[in-house]
């Protein structure tokens, strides 16, 4: 808000009253302007010194309106509004008879400023002063459109050999080379050898890498930022090796247990050897609550001298003696005591001494098969939450669910309905509410079936959403119940489906597309589904919805007469599809690098279809320097001497 009222104060002090912020939507953006006034991609023209009244009264019209943005002062975060002004004394103006549009202002207080650009309301007239090198660039620019499509067309008039030219004069004089540094690594065409060497430099684009030789040197670097890097993230791409390895090289003893639970999270079998090491080392404790550890280290855990080693040895209750669970359940500290105490009643019916004896009872609630009257007393007399956890108490009995199934709170009742134990005809006779739009996770017992398919069969028919979305999230289902979820009611089992079954069928996956593009745990599923259909697409290429219009360039019989009919099309999903497309004409590479939203410009930035002049100036361009660099169009050797200034920039500043 206060960069707001600044720009307001400074715009009124250059003789401009404020009339509105205004998003772009399909006018021609600020961010352009900017890359445009630099001379980046932009249409020739005579460089001027100032700006006479007669641009500006070309600019503001006969309203004396315009639109603008300043320099260090951003509206919506990104340079990404523009500001509609109008020049100060034309509000006089208009109150008096002679004619508003000659007597106003020839030239606003915008000269000399922190920099500059202004566009006319019909996107014909462009005018940016910005600072450079030199001092002040000014650019006046009428026609607009039709120049930006000459300059585009004429940029795809570069030849090889001016090619050649441009980059061997990459980089130059580099301008943002921190900002190189930061993205190189997510060029596609960076080979594995240059982004070993970035390690040195940058290691951010190590979040989702996938290049085994580029991992190897990440999981063995000296520096541990760069070796956690890899496991530090979303969705690892570390192989069981890789995992063990860096395991073993990480000098931390906390955070060497810590890589190892997460290699166990991951399905990764740690090594015995591994174990005994962690184990024998000052993270005992936090070694000890591994999932994966051996049964054999259990005897000296429920012996070891540390109550907190005997205490997490219960944890294992069912891997132990029967003489060690009796040592654990006369243990002398009450911490170890109540653990084991915990642990044996899982089986054995907890009485009621016991239960009142406990300092925590709740716990008992959650895990325990308790004594015949002491569950019913709970049930009858118990509140609310008592009752609640003891709906998710698997150890409850048949009798103590039947009554929950008709307590009179629907939430208790919503609990007792996910339960494991029912069969579905017990499940469809409980009362309960739910919402379809809340989020679902997989209810880990079922999870626990997806390899049992009678087990599937009669799942997929259950009556409860959340139990028919769970089945949906296994791999592979036989085909009858991949027949019957792909015609489920709830679209979010269809979803669940075309994400997750790669069995899922080609006419459900189209119907999802309609309405759902991907997500962050799935990304572009369902259109990349291998079962998702690839030819008959181009029928959609006039279709209502972008949605699938965007389809259209996947059917092998499209063609770059498709390609460049989208990249007009009215919806920007639409255009950034036809940005991606090999087959862009390099012209509608530079065109689109105009476009109103900010998502298509940045995809025409990586577009290997661009000139090299162009991408060339993009590089050097603070705004656009970061998306230019992983162009898969910059030859390897360009790259390689891209990074060299990138790492020398990064050398400097620490």
């Amino acid at each position: 808000m206060q960069r707001r009222e600044e720009l307001h104060e400074l715009l009124l002090r250059a003789g401009l009253t404020v009339v509105e912020e205004v998003y772009p939507g399909s006018l021609f953006p600020p961010e352009a302007g900017w890359r445009i006034a630099r001379g980046i991609a932009a249409p020739d023209g005579p460089v001027r010194e100032a700006l006479d009244s007669v641009w500006w009264r070309r600019l503001a019209g006969a309203d004396g309106e315009f639109l603008v943005a300043v320099l260090g002062h951003r509206i919506g975060g990104n340079d990404s509004w523009w500001t509609r002004v109008r020049f100060a004394d034309a509000d006089a103006d208009a109150d008096a008879d002679s004619g508003a549009g000659d007597s106003h202002a020839d030239v606003p207080g915008l000269t000399g400023g922190p920099g500059f650009v202004a566009l006319s309301l019909d996107g014909q007239v462009l005018l940016a002063e910005v600072p450079d090198a030199d001092g002040n660039r000014v650019t006046a620019l009428d026609r607009l459109p039709e120049r930006l499509a000459e300059a585009a067309e004429a940029a795809a008039g570069e030849g090889e050999t001016e090619r050649a030219e441009i980059w061997a004069a990459v980089p130059g004089r580099p301008a943002w080379p921190l900002h190189w540094a930061e993205a190189i690594g997510f060029n596609p065409a960076a080979p594995d050898e240059l982004l070993i060497r970035l390690l040195e430099v940058e290691w951010g684009f190590l979040h989702g890498c996938d290049r085994p030789a580029v991992l190897d040197a990440a999981v063995a670097h000296p520096d541990p930022q760069v070796r956690s890097r890899p496991a530090d993230t979303f969705r690892p791409e570390l192989s069981p090796d890789q995992w063990v390895r860096l395991v073993r090289a990480e000098p931390s003893p906390s955070r060497r247990v810590l890589w190892a639970e997460h290699a166990c999270a991951w399905g990764v079998e740690l090594p015995g050897d591994l174990y005994d090491d962690l184990l024998n080392g000052p993270s005992r404790l936090q070694a000890a609550e591994l999932p994966g550890l051996p049964a054999h280290h259990l005897p000296s855990l429920a012996a070891d001298a540390d109550p907190r080693a005997r205490a997490t040895a219960c944890a294992r209750w069912e891997d132990l003696a029967a003489p060690l669970r009796a040592l654990l359940l006369a243990d002398t500290d009450d911490a170890v005591r109540t653990a084991a105490l915990l642990a044996h009643h899982t089986a054995v019916p907890m009485p009621r001494e016991v239960f009142t004896a406990l300092p925590q009872p709740g716990r008992a609630l959650e895990r325990c098969r308790l004594a015949p009257d002491l569950e019913a007393e709970l049930l009858r007399d118990g509140d609310e939450e008592v009752r609640r956890t003891l709906a998710a108490n698997p150890a409850l009995s048949a009798r103590g669910v039947a009554v929950l199934t008709e307590d009179p709170c629907d939430g208790i009742r919503s609990v007792v309905a996910l339960r494991s134990d029912l069969d579905e005809e017990q499940r469809a006779a409980v009362r309960h509410d739910f919402d379809p739009t809340s989020m679902s996770r997989i209810l880990p017992w079922v999870e626990e079936r997806h390899g049992d398919a009678e087990a599937m069969r009669r799942l997929a028919a259950s009556s409860h959403p959340l139990v028919r979305r769970s089945v949906a999230r296994a791999r592979r289902l036989p085909p009858d119940v991949v027949e019957r979820l792909a015609r489920d009611e709830d679209r979010t089992v269809r979803l669940f489906l075309a994400e997750s079954c790669d069995d899922a069928p080609a006419e459900m996956l189209l119907e999802v597309w309609r309405w759902w593009d991907g997500s962050f745990s799935h990304p572009d599923r369902p259109r990349s589904h291998p079962n998702f259909p690839r030819t008959g697409l181009l029928r959609h290429a006039a279709d209502p919805s972008g949605r699938m219009r965007r389809l259209a360039l996947d059917d092998p019989e499209s063609t770059p007469a498709d390609v460049a009919r989208l990249a007009r099309d009215p919806e920007a999903e639409v255009r950034r599809r036809a940005a991606e497309d090999p087959r862009l004409s390099p012209a509608d590479a530079v065109r689109l690098l105009n476009d109103p939203a900010a998502h298509v410009r940045g995809t025409a930035m990586r577009s290997p279809r661009l000139p090299a002049r162009v991408l060339a100036g993009l590089l050097h361009d603070r705004d656009t320097a970061c998306a230019a660099v992983t162009n898969p169009a910059i030859p390897v050797p360009v790259l390689h001497r891209i990074l060299a200034e990138a790492a020398a920039a990064v050398a400097a500043r620490r």
